[in-house]
């Protein structure tokens, strides 16, 4: 798990940035714009990283380049449901992975 992140870490607000990236700014101050197209290829359902294996089996070439959320649910206070324009709805995002995105893909906003 990242250092930067502490259990109580929590998305306060999630929003479209730009036509090609999401918001999200955290409760520990950091704020970042993150590709749509990272989020929905870091998805961590079984329909794209084996169960077994943890091997991501989603290729990047299978995406749309131009994928975008369509809704995001909270569950419970440990994860988000991100809804996919390409229809895919399985994925939950557990908080300390959508951090994770955010410190790997994301541009940190002042």
């Amino acid at each position: 798990m990242n250092a930067e992140f502490e259990k109580t870490t929590i998305p306060n607000r999630v929003e479209p940035h730009s036509t090609t990236e999401m918001r999200m700014d955290w409760s520990n101050g950091a704020s970042f714009a993150v590709p749509y197209f990272e989020l929905r290829f870091y998805c961590p359902c079984a329909n794209c990283v084996d169960e077994h294996t943890g091997k991501r089996t989603l290729k990047r070439e299978d995406l749309m380049g131009d994928v975008r959320p369509t809704g995001v649910n909270a569950i419970g206070r440990y994860a988000l449901q991100l809804l996919w324009s390409d229809k895919h709805t399985t994925g939950m995002y557990p908080f300390n992975l959508l951090y994770s995105i955010c410190l790997e893909k994301g541009l940190r906003l002042a």
